[in-house]
């Protein structure tokens, strides 16, 4: 038991917060959950000063649930000053951010909002450390379900990705919080990043979701002409970089239930 360590997770009721919570309560520490669930909220900040009462470490994972980007910048700018703000005035000792590979390239939507909580989140007192992580396994099956079916076909964005296991970044994000080694390798100037073990196309792991639930649809990658960052889709800019950790499963294996936590 890592007794008299407590970590608060933001967003620790989502699809990597709650894997993030398992690690940490799996590796013995006192995690303080930070959620509207739970009665806490990083935007208006409702109840934030109390659940971050003798907390050491935060860990946020906090996401906006859609793609609109100037609601997603509102409430990325405003969980970002209220946790450090709030966290600096409870003693808390670091933040641990999580953020998403390849958001330099991009100019609309949720990635543009995650570059300007990147920005934002740096501007407190508190330390802070990030960690850029590729889009998630979980992610594909809720995605398909949104695309509509016109004779037997899906069309898909022209996506090239290198789709990791949230439990994996979970993992990762836990090291960066309580690891000396892993934190003294995420402090030399560069932002680490963590991905799958290999490259795919979005409709590549659409086809394999489909062939494991028996249906007859074929995917085919389309272009959006009226999206500023197509190119930047297509042409790998979600790939991680050369010193990036790649962590399993792969996603085929990761749909046969090795690696969900």
């Amino acid at each position: 038991m890592n007794a008299g360590t407590r970590i608060a997770v933001a967003g620790a009721t989502g699809r990597l917060g709650s894997h993030i919570v398992d690690v940490l309560e799996e590796r013995g520490y006192e995690v303080v959950r930070i959620s509207r669930t739970d009665g806490v909220d990083v935007v208006t900040g409702e109840g934030l000063a109390e659940a971050l009462a003798g907390v050491d470490t935060v860990i946020d994972a906090a996401a906006y649930p859609s793609n609109e980007q100037g609601p997603a910048t509102e409430f990325f700018v405003a969980s970002a000053r209220n946790l450090q703000e709030l966290g600096a005035k409870a003693g808390v000792r670091q933040l641990v951010v999580v953020s998403i590979i390849g958001i330099d390239h991009f100019t609309a939507g949720f990635l543009a909002a995650k570059k300007v909580h990147e920005q934002e989140v740096v501007k407190g007192s508190l330390p802070v450390k990030l960690l850029r992580a590729a889009q998630f396994h979980e992610f594909v099956e809720p995605l398909l379900g949104w695309i509509p079916q016109q004779n037997g076909v899906k069309h898909v964005p022209n996506m090239r990705t290198q789709l990791v296991a949230a439990r994996s970044v979970a993992e990762a994000l836990a090291d960066l919080a309580t690891d000396a080694d892993a934190a003294a390798a995420a402090g030399n100037g560069t932002i680490p990043e963590i991905a799958g073990p290999r490259a795919e196309t979005l409709a590549e792991v659409a086809t394999l979701v489909a062939a494991r639930r028996g249906e007859a649809v074929r995917f085919e990658g389309v272009t959006d002409p009226a999206d500023p960052d197509g190119e930047a889709y297509e042409s790998g800019g979600l790939l991680p970089g050369p010193q990036a950790t790649l962590a399993g499963p792969t996603f085929e294996s990761w749909l046969d239930g090795e690696g969900r936590g």
